[in-house]
């Protein structure tokens, strides 16, 4: 506990001792502390960012709960590859490496160059009759998520997910596992309209009357989740144990970062909330996990664009601990 206090003091004295008025860099400065504390040094570096993106395909998108047909998760994975969709775009531009998974998309097995096969099984099940998927599939979810967060030689982890039906299966899991209200977690997804909206959360909320009021993260997952969340949610353990810094993207990532905390709640330190997204229930699991999102750009989309976008913040925020004169060392006056 002494050694925390210290760190803290020294850690404070060195934000708070930079050539600047004291707390002008605002939000920077947080994001700085907490980036410290993940890596244990006043002197942090953040050289690169890795983004993996897993896909997979939900049951419950037959019953009606998306504006558009499952098989886009196919065909965006093919997009992903070739380099066409936003977060491809926006990584390219930004030097982050992509690596694309299928966790498990509804068909025959892909083979593409590029793509990495992680595949539980073609497809969850409808959590509208039942589990999503079993206790096993669950596991080998979170262990293929596990080694793959772990995997990269960065220093930071970006994860996004595509799958037809995902921001139904994200407010499931987050109302089990949080209590908040369905009306406000199920949102329009890719773009319903009132009548689909309505749908969805009649249906949503048919499928929640199955089981308990509230469920612990695992049971959340195997009954409501997707295999892209749940692998996503293995992979930002996994990366926070190899002591990386994670970019949380939007409502699903969310979803998957709150299961994240409640398996490991020391993890939770080093998950940087990127953005606040348009979708309706993402604000509320923000506010609800007492978090402080960086950007709020109106987005909606997934794939882990919002955090990249948020990238060059954080790095910027490690690059100013690190690098930035003290009043000392530039022999500047304090006021």
């Amino acid at each position: 506990m002494s050694e925390t206090r210290d760190f803290e003091a020294r850690l404070r004295a060195a934000i708070d001792g930079k050539t600047k008025p004291l707390g002008a860099l605002g939000r920077v400065e947080a994001l700085a502390a907490q980036i410290a504390r993940t890596q244990g040094t006043l002197e942090p570096r953040l050289d690169a960012c890795a983004l993996t993106i897993f896909a997979a395909d939900h049951g419950v998108a037959t019953e009606g709960v998306s504006a558009y047909p499952q098989d886009v998760t196919r065909q965006m994975l093919a997009n992903f590859l070739a380099g066409g969709a936003a977060a491809t775009v926006f990584a390219a531009g930004l030097g982050v490496p992509v690596t694309v998974v299928d966790a498990g998309v509804a068909g025959p097995p892909l083979d593409a160059p590029g793509l990495v096969s992680r595949r539980i099984a073609p497809g969850t099940a409808s959590f509208l009759h039942g589990p999503a998927m079993s206790r096993a599939e669950l596991a080998r979810a979170l262990d293929a998520g596990r080694a793959l967060g772990a995997g990269p030689v960065t220093t930071a982890a970006a994860f996004g997910e595509m799958g037809i039906g995902n921001t139904a299966a994200a407010a499931a899991v987050a109302h089990k596992l949080t209590g908040l209200p369905l009306d406000t977690l199920v949102g329009r997804g890719a773009g319903l309209d009132d009548a689909g909206l309505a749908r969805k959360r009649a249906i949503v909320g048919r499928a929640c009357a199955r089981t308990a009021d509230r469920l612990d993260p695992e049971a959340a997952l195997a009954e409501y989740g997707g295999f892209e969340i749940a692998m996503m949610t293995g992979a930002m353990l996994g990366a926070v144990a190899a002591g990386r810094v994670v970019l949380v993207d939007g409502f699903i990532a969310t979803a998957a970062a709150a299961c994240a905390g409640a398996m490991a709640p020391e993890a939770r330190g080093a998950l940087v909330y990127a953005h606040r997204s348009a979708e309706n229930g993402h604000g509320a699991l923000l506010d609800h996990l007492g978090a402080r999102p960086l950007l709020d750009l109106g987005m909606r989309l997934g794939e882990g664009s919002g955090a990249l976008l948020a990238w060059p913040i954080v790095r910027a925020a490690a690059d100013m601990l690190r690098d930035m004169a003290s009043f000392e060392s530039a022999g500047v006056s304090r006021a």
